[in-house]
């Protein structure tokens, strides 16, 4: 199975100069862990995720100030949609993070997460009637 078969190509994208709650705001109404931000004086596309709006957080950092691009990864890790399920958890064991943010034609198309890719490779749950 490919990530294209398993991304999310609905993608929330913020800017750098929002506040870390009007992200948390937006994702949490989206229910998604992570936010791609367009940033082009940070050299492009970022990453926000839900762990570092928590992190700031546990800081004391107050997240009505604090802006979306002092909390960005900029430094990420990329995949494409013809990479294997496999190619992405294994980037993930990594780097040690749990969303991929997939590029096609150096665009982003969508979003890969563990969740993702746990839904692929777990059945899904069937009820089971008790005896």
């Amino acid at each position: 199975m490919l990530v294209r078969d398993a991304m999310s190509t609905v993608v929330l994208t913020v800017g750098p100069a929002h506040t870390l709650r009007q992200a948390a705001a937006l994702m949490s109404a989206r229910r998604v862990g992570a936010a791609i931000v367009l940033d082009p004086d940070a050299g492009g596309i970022g990453i926000l995720t839900e762990r570092d709006i928590l992190n700031s957080v546990g800081l004391g950092q107050d997240p009505d100030t604090e802006r979306i691009h002092a909390h960005t990864t900029n430094d990420v890790v990329f995949a494409t949609p013809t990479w294997t399920l496999e190619e992405a958890a294994r980037a993930m064991a990594h780097g040690g993070f749990r969303h991929l943010v997939v590029l096609d034609r150096g665009e982003p198309a969508g979003i890969v997460s563990v969740r993702d890719i746990i839904r692929c490779w777990v059945p899904a749950r069937q009820h089971v009637v008790p005896a």
